[in-house]
């Protein structure tokens, strides 16, 4: 069928683009060929380890000359489904003036329709001369090191939601000096076998980082920087990790004899996602589309709009429709008025962006449409870090409302250019704030509003996303 074999377990067949000098991978993943990676889960979700990723870096840049993984990010974990597989690509563009080459790592469930979009788990540039080896673990154990407790280090990841199988259970022992961990960690003997196929066996990189997230709590990489590799096909290491800056720590590795392995010049991590589910159909969708959810009104209490508050301007009439008591001039103000007694603390607290009359979303400049979606943005976020920073309001949630810049369905339009980024800038925020903002696009009939606040609380209540819809779409 024209294509080249990969030699890698994690691959399947190589195409060399013909007009562009760039290089296509393409594999298979799934419990029933690779059922390793079952042994990887997060929060009950088969999830392939960032170290796959750095395997799969590795192996492109082989295969175009290129010797240091100079960068790898990870936006979305590739969770694999509890039966079948996930197609896989990754993808190496052409060299730019300094030999530097992208590569993306992207994938899509095997039964998925042609038009299914690909999700792009990785990313990165594969570069040319790596340094040597700066580091030397040939003393061992290290010296001047405290052991620590190793046997109860993956019953308490286990705890925190990231569980392991024996296969990635590779700590045997671990020590502290100071601000530096060292670890020593083997392949579990039923993996032993194919490890030579793999520049290094993901669960045995797996397991090198094991003795941080002990430290640091279960985590996730999210970011590895200048990867160098000196050696394939080990079955043990001796790993130091080491501060190598604000949230990131370098890494050596060397062989069971002390002979460098691998180096990492930074890596960053990140705490475990808390969306992942077992059911990894719902997980991938979830990952990269929106769906519109019909808002469930709630019967409220008779003291109900005392408790929301409108903050600054009220374009949308808030008040006079019932749907908030009062309004109060902005955030200083109204924590005043909340400590002197004069207003009840809020529940919520809407704060509204209204379209720009003077400033056409179809047919006029799009210059005025960016400067005043660049002045909306600086406006929401230096509402948005006010409002994180006054503690006065750590009970209540802020909610922004909109009218036309979300469109709850591809038939409806957005009318709004101007504010739609801000529900991207906001559901950065509530991403990082859990609890502490909703979203709200309103129709013509502001009455519907008062809907959509009471729905924004029940879906908050419930787990979900606070009312990423337009109200009565």
């Amino acid at each position: 069928v024209g294509l080249e074999l990969a030699g890698h377990p994690l691959l399947g067949a190589a195409v060399p683009l013909a007009e562009s000098d760039g290089l296509v991978f393409t594999g298979r993943l799934g419990p029933d060929t690779h059922p390793w990676l079952a042994e990887h889960t997060v929060r009950d979700a088969v999830v392939v380890p960032g170290s796959a990723f750095v395997e799969l870096a590795v192996r492109a840049g082989d295969q175009v000359g290129c010797d240091l993984l100079d960068e790898l990010t990870l936006p979305a974990p590739l969770v694999l489904p509890a039966r079948g597989g996930v197609r896989l690509q990754v993808t190496v563009g052409a060299p730019d003036g300094d030999g530097r080459r992208s590569f993306t790592v992207s994938s899509r469930a095997e039964d998925a329709a042609a038009d299914t979009v690909w999700l792009r788990n990785a990313g990165g540039v594969l570069a040319s001369g790596a340094p040597g080896p700066s580091f030397d673990l040939a003393q061992w154990p290290p010296t001047a090191a405290e052991a620590i407790e190793a046997e109860a280090l993956y019953a308490r990841l286990a705890e925190a939601g990231l569980r392991h199988g024996p296969l990635f259970q590779g700590v045997t022992a671990a020590w502290r000096r100071g601000d530096e961990l060292f670890a020593e960690v083997r392949l579990d003997d039923d993996a032993k076998p194919g490890a030579e196929e793999f520049a290094v066996h993901p669960a045995l990189l797996d397991a090198a980082l094991h003795a941080l997230h002990g430290r640091e709590g279960a985590r996730l990489t999210d970011v590895w920087q200048g990867v160098s590799l000196y050696a394939e096909g080990a079955s043990a290491l001796r790993v130091r990790i080491a501060p190598a800056g604000a949230d990131t720590v370098s890494v050596a590795l060397a062989d069971a004899t002390g002979e460098p392995v691998a180096a990492v010049d930074a890596l960053r991590c990140r705490p475990l996602p808390d969306d992942l589910a077992g059911d990894a159909d719902v997980v991938r969708r979830s990952l990269f589309q929106l769906d519109w959810v019909a808002p469930q009104t709630t019967s409220a209490g008779p003291d109900a709009a005392t408790r929301r508050i409108v903050l600054g301007d009220d374009p949308f009439g808030l008040v006079t429709a019932g749907v908030a008591a009062t309004s109060a001039p902005d955030l200083a103000a109204l924590g005043a008025s909340v400590e002197a007694g004069e207003t009840a603390a809020p529940e919520l607290v809407l704060a509204s962006f209204a379209p720009v009359p003077s400033t056409p979303v179809s047919g006029g400049s799009d210059e005025g449409v960016a400067e005043a979606a660049h002045r909306a943005a600086r406006r929401a976020l230096a509402l948005v870090q006010g409002w994180l920073a006054d503690e006065r309001f750590g009970d209540a949630r802020l909610v922004i409302v909109t009218r036309g810049a979300m469109a709850a369905d591809a038939e409806e339009g957005v009318t709004d250019l101007v504010h739609a980024p801000l529900w991207g800038l906001v559901r950065s925020a509530e991403t990082e704030n859990p609890g502490r903002f909703v979203l709200v696009d309103v129709d013509v009939d502001v009455a519907e509003a008062a809907e959509a606040a009471e729905a924004a609380g029940a879906a908050e209540a419930a787990g979900g996303v606070g009312a990423a819809g337009t109200a009565g779409a």
